[in-house]
């Protein structure tokens, strides 16, 4: 074979060559490229796992100390199981006996709406439906006629009536407002210490309401 002949062969096969590595790197737009160092694999940054969103946290309001619920020294002729209504320093003590008391810090009446006496616990009820009496609706008319018991209702987890007035020892959706003189002259306590309360008295419990006027000294002593 010539020396012409080899160089056109070697030529044409070269050439076939270079068309099918053509053809190779031709391929379809849409074929995955093929890596030039496959030993160099992508690195695929994992997406950061999705954070719990931090449930909120319910807001709880705290007494001050002197309005929690604690058992205190109270002297007092009173049998145990009456409720006394210390107007003037916001207190309600339940007599327990031996010179002992319950005490529970509660809201009372404002200026003008503070009353005394002698009553008993008439009815029980647990989340009370309200119905404003027609007195209360005369002076806020924008109250409502009847409201359906629940957390939303004023007069809270728990009521008692006292003897055929219009007053009630009650719950509140307003602990803040414990302490002060805001009502109407109900009296309201926490909804978790009328809860207690009204587990540990029973219809027929004496109740007695010192007058504002009394302004003796807090006779409730804590027990340290």
């Amino acid at each position: 074979m010539s020396n012409s002949s080899m160089l056109s062969r070697f030529a044409a096969a070269a050439f076939g060559a270079l068309a099918i590595g053509a053809t190779a790197f031709s391929a379809p737009a849409t074929a995955a490229p093929l890596p030039l160092f496959p030993f160099f694999l992508p690195q695929i940054e994992a997406a950061p796992p999705p954070v719990a969103a931090a449930p909120e946290e319910e807001e709880r309001f705290e007494l001050p100390a002197r309005l929690r619920r604690q058992v205190v020294n109270y002297y007092t002729r009173e049998a145990p199981g009456t409720i006394i209504i210390d107007t003037p320093n916001t207190y309600l003590y339940l007599v327990l006996g031996n010179g002992q008391a319950l005490r529970y810090g509660i809201g009372i009446g404002r200026d003008g709406f503070t009353w005394s006496g002698t009553q008993t616990i008439t009815r029980k009820a647990e989340w009370p439906a309200w119905t404003p009496p027609p007195q209360m609706i005369a002076r806020q008319p924008y109250l409502p006629r009847h409201m359906t018991g629940g957390p939303g209702n004023p007069l809270g987890a728990r009521a008692m009536y006292l003897g055929g007035t219009i007053y009630r020892i009650h719950g509140t959706n307003a602990p803040e407002t414990i302490g002060t003189r805001v009502s109407s002259g109900c009296l309201r306590l926490t909804n978790e210490d009328v809860i207690d309360l009204y587990s540990r008295v029973s219809v027929g419990t004496k109740v007695i309401v010192l007058p504002m006027t009394d302004r003796r000294a807090d006779l409730g002593r804590t027990i340290r």
